[in-house]
């Protein structure tokens, strides 16, 4: 279920010079932000855990997941160049498959190690503050990278959609309404930061049970479907 052509094309794709710098650009802000509030409050907990949970997994995230998840297929399906990869003897539950796994290694790279490294300043990972949202932004990018995904397959606004999701429904919704709250990937990779600092100082509105079969859920439902999409993609001179 991976073929190493299709991964190459997709990474080319997803680390062009535009969506590149939006890659880079979100991270080297969450460790600026970091480093000037470790140098204007010194180290502390609390503060740390805001950062990280309200920009970091809530923000940064989310938007990464946008750029890769759409990134990954969207664009080949708005321009029409998929065919060119369709008509290859690749079966296409393996190119959903391969640039699934892309997407979610350019979405694991780029938000869970600055999320780490910007804990490690904010604070020195204490009460493993860093390591929790290192955890939620890791299970987090592969739930977003799913949905954002089966968005580019079946949307030619999945940008503007995604973006839409990622800073009103997760950044704001997600965060102030509580009825939104578990229906958020947000919160329910929050559960799982949780478990791992476990001293109070990171909370969820989702118990962990529920939020790992959510995301499993969600991952597999999304990927599946995204599969069946493409399946209805015919070429020309298919039956």
């Amino acid at each position: 279920m991976y073929d190493p052509t299709v991964a190459r094309l997709t990474y080319r794709a997803l680390l062009g010079r535009r969506r590149a710098l939006v890659l880079f650009a979100l991270p080297a802000l969450l460790i600026l932000i970091a480093a000037a509030v470790r140098a204007f409050t010194g180290a502390d907990d609390q503060v740390a855990a805001n950062v990280l949970g309200g920009f970091a997994l809530a923000t940064m995230v989310p938007l990464i997941g946008v750029i890769a998840g759409t990134g990954a297929i969207g664009p080949e399906i708005d321009d029409g160049s998929i065919v060119y990869l369709l008509a290859k003897p690749v079966k296409r539950p393996t190119i959903i498959m391969t640039k699934l796994i892309v997407a979610i290694a350019v979405t694991m790279a780029f938000s869970a190690i600055p999320t780490f490294i910007a804990g490690m300043i904010l604070n020195g990972n204490g009460q493993q503050v860093a390591v929790a949202y290192t955890v939620a932004a890791l299970v987090a990018s592969i739930a977003y990278s799913a949905l954002f995904l089966l968005l580019g397959t079946v949307s030619r606004h999945a940008v503007v959609i995604g973006l839409v999701y990622a800073l009103i429904w997760e950044a704001l919704f997600g965060s102030l309404i509580a009825g939104a709250r578990t229906l958020s990937v947000q919160q329910w990779a929050l559960a799982l930061a949780e478990k791992v600092s476990g001293e109070g100082l990171i909370t969820s509105d989702v118990g962990l049970p529920v939020a790992a079969a959510l995301l499993a859920g969600v991952t597999v439902g999304a990927t599946w479907y995204a599969g069946q999409k493409l399946r209805t993609l015919t070429l020309a001179g298919e039956e």
